[in-house]
């Protein structure tokens, strides 16, 4: 399961994210090349900055691939034919997640 990054940031260091999605950041770096939709800035040493829109598309390549089994071929094809689609279906299950984790919360504390 994917950590949460802190909010507010303009960039995160392929460190942060590799941490927060629990992956190595060879997999990360590996996405990059295999998805066009991740489209990270290097600063002057070459390293990759993700902006929060690279995060969310990050979230959805993981959620693709880790979480629903798709194979590479299958996640960019699928980004490909319904990226809006795919993106709106997968906020909605983030924050119905988050409601039942707060709600679990809330019964535990009962």
């Amino acid at each position: 399961m994917q950590k949460e990054l802190q909010p507010g940031k303009r960039y995160y260091s392929i460190g942060e994210v590799s941490e927060a999605f629990d992956v190595n950041a060879s997999l990360i770096r590996f996405w990059c090349k295999e998805f066009d939709i991740l489209k990270p800035k290097t600063n002057a040493k070459g390293n990759r900055m993700f902006a929060p829109e690279d995060i969310t598309n990050l979230k959805l390549i993981y959620h693709l691939v880790k979480e629903r089994g798709f194979t590479l071929e299958g996640a960019r094809l699928h980004l490909k034919q319904g990226q809006k689609k795919t993106l709106d279906k997968f906020e909605i299950i983030a924050k119905l997640q988050s409601v039942r984790d707060q709600l679990t919360k809330i019964k535990n504390e009962l």
